[in-house]
């Protein structure tokens, strides 16, 4: 009987020390492939703050995510959006948030006032903006515009580049009714004011499709070209993880060339960012911004030096800055390459 019993206890203890030892293995299994799947499969999180709401004109960011650019990376990238409750120099100067979208100006203004940012990459090599009339106002030029009544943006970029058309065409500030506006074409439309400010790629388009015509003034003509929108971060991020900066900004710039190939899927991928976006603007909006991002020899998005003097005398000149800033800590291309 006893020995029966013991047979028994045996090959229970027996067959409970197997199960024990099995489940050990399984642990110890499992909880190496997990940490196998979590070091070589986990993306290093980052934002982006553009420098306005979400269109068409940030279409190689987009496009940079939907195709898996910034995933291929190493990188999991949240795109937000900007304006003026959320401006992208302040968002990224604060620690929260790691890359920007802005106008090269506002790159020289930070940097005077001792804000370590600086560009990586100009997407709009040639600004968007113009001044613009309707066509039946007869108005073509910077000259046409003395004694006329303008809307005029103050305090960015628009601005800037305003000031710098009529100092151009030898025009003083006192011989133009100025009238600030904000994004509402109303008082355009309406004969309220002659011309207007805006972006070819956007208000331009609007008023187009409105079955308006228009005439252009284009800074260009009038030796004026600034860099617009222009992706930054801080000199600490770089300085924390260089090769993280140089993983986005070249994933970026895939996605704008992959944007530059196949216009109307990125502008529909701005579709799934944006609310109430139209995309048969928002393709045309595409379409009218690749010249402007296409430079003449430099790989895309690559800064010339002499762009920024001119653009930092400019707003020397014009009074928005003081005094000029090490061109070397105001932008580089390093991170194209």
């Amino acid at each position: 009987m006893w020995n029966k019993s013991r047979s028994k206890a045996l090959i229970l203890l027996t067959s409970l020390m197997l199960l024990i030892t099995a489940c050990g293995n399984h642990s110890e299994t499992g909880k190496a492939e997990g940490q196998g799947a979590g070091s070589s499969g986990e993306l290093k999180k980052v934002v982006l703050r553009l420098k306005w709401i979400h269109q068409a004109q940030f279409a190689g960011f987009y496009t940079a995510v939907e195709k898996g650019f910034y995933k291929e990376a190493g990188l999991d990238v949240e795109i937000r959006p900007g304006g003026a409750d959320f401006p992208a120099v302040q968002m990224v100067a604060s620690g929260s948030e790691e890359f920007g979208v802005t106008g090269a100006d506002q790159i020289v203004i930070a940097r005077e006032k001792g804000v370590p940012v600086q560009a990586l990459s100009a997407i709009y090599r040639k600004t968007p903006f113009v001044m613009f009339a309707l066509k039946e106002s007869g108005i073509k030029t910077m000259e046409d515009l003395v004694g006329q009544k303008v809307g005029i943006k103050l305090g960015g970029n628009e601005e800037l580049t305003f000031r710098a058309m009529e100092k151009s065409a030898g025009i003083d500030t006192s011989q133009i009714e100025e009238m600030p506006i904000k994004y509402d074409l109303s008082p355009l439309l309406t004969g309220q004011v002659k011309a207007w400010p805006g972006y070819v790629i956007n208000e331009v388009l609007a008023v187009q499709e409105q079955g308006k015509e228009v005439n252009i003034i284009d800074p260009n003509d009038y030796g004026i070209n600034f860099y617009a929108d222009t992706l930054f971060t801080t000199e600490s991020v770089i300085k924390k993880d260089p090769d993280m900066v140089r993983s986005f900004v070249q994933a970026s710039m895939k996605g704008w060339d992959y944007a530059l190939d196949h216009p109307e899927e990125a502008a529909e991928f701005g579709l799934k960012y944006g609310e109430k976006l139209d995309l048969k603007h928002e393709v045309s909006m595409m379409k009218a911004s690749i010249p402007l991002l296409l430079p003449e020899k430099l790989p895309l998005g690559s800064m010339e030096e002499t762009a920024w003097e001119t653009l930092q005398q400019n707003l020397i000149d014009l009074g928005f800055v003081k005094k000029g800033q090490d061109l070397g800590s105001l932008f580089t291309n390093e991170y194209l390459k």
